[in-house]
């Protein structure tokens, strides 16, 4: 495929228009972050390391020199960092692409001041949180949207009232799947009634930083077989890419159309989670929100 052409049939025009990636650093988001410069897009940087992300907007500049890319600190493990980034954010005169690509995966569960594990927070609570108090932000811009990205992981659980973060869950992919089962559904509530546009995404498996936690004596291998098998970072941030452009409602997301693993982004109906739990999720949210706000 030419990702070149593709790109300039499928996606709309992003040029001049502020778009915000969280986790803009690595795998996903720094792929993204390049193919958004080339497009013209104003791109903000909210991510934890200030380092990493002057580097990368070095880069992006080097290859594309009209770019304008700018840094906001972001650590969604920290409510008192994501409070800080909000108000950073709001300075910059208009959000018109807020990305939701930061995550974590496989690292060690703790608890932290939010009352619930690292993961949980990290992936849905903060972010979530960080969406509804920039919500506003994005309502005054014309056609602006929200992509998150959701996960293939989310398949691996259901809500559990009793251990709502699964701090009590051995396997990492439950942990994080139900993360983002939390997030993509209760994101379809919170932009049901909103002017501004919201693409869920996910997309698919692909070689990123999500697999060091492998042991380094098969961590080769495992980077090997994925790269091998599966398509790559470049490749798979088409599928955020197109949700600049392509919008879900709810139980809709975007993806690879060949079992959610290879191909083309389409439009897909999701049918992973029943009206009850969709709705205790969305309340179990509500009561989240409140609690911080």
């Amino acid at each position: 495929m030419n990702q070149s052409k593709w790109i300039n049939k499928n996606i709309g025009s992003l040029a001049d228009k502020r778009v915000v990636v969280t986790g803009a650093t690595g795998g996903l988001g720094k792929e993204l972050c390049f193919l958004l410069a080339g497009m013209g897009a104003k791109l903000t940087l909210a991510c934890r390391n200030k380092t990493l992300a002057d580097n990368l907007a070095e880069e992006i500049t080097q290859t594309h020199k009209n770019a304008v890319v700018d840094f906001v600190p972001l650590d969604l493990s920290s409510l008192d960092s994501v409070k800080a980034c909000i108000t950073e954010l709001k300075k910059l005169g208009g959000i018109d692409v807020l990305v939701n690509n930061a995550g974590v995966y496989n690292v060690p569960v703790k608890k932290l001041d939010s009352g619930f594990n690292n993961i949980f927070t990290i992936n849905f609570v903060h972010t979530y949180y960080l969406t509804a108090q920039l919500l506003p932000e994005l309502e005054k811009q014309e056609n602006s949207v929200c992509v998150t990205l959701g996960s293939i992981a989310h398949n691996y659980s259901n809500l559990n009232e009793n251990d709502i973060d699964f701090s009590s869950y051995k396997k990492a992919s439950k942990i994080y799947g139900n993360s983002k089962r939390f997030l993509m559904f209760s994101m379809f509530e919170l932009f049901k009634d909103s002017k501004v546009k919201l693409a869920v995404v996910h997309p698919g498996i692909t070689l990123t930083n999500m697999t060091s936690h492998y042991p380094k004596a098969i961590n080769w291998l495992v980077k090997f077989a994925v790269g091998l098998i599966f398509p790559s970072p470049k490749s798979a941030c088409l599928n955020i890419l197109y949700g600049t452009s392509h919008y879900t409602n709810k139980n809709e997301w975007i993806g690879p159309r060949v079992f959610d693993i290879w191909g083309k982004p389409k439009l897909k109906k999701l049918k992973t989670c029943k009206p009850q739990e969709y709705q205790n999720i969305c309340d179990i949210t509500s009561r989240i929100y409140k609690n911080i706000k």
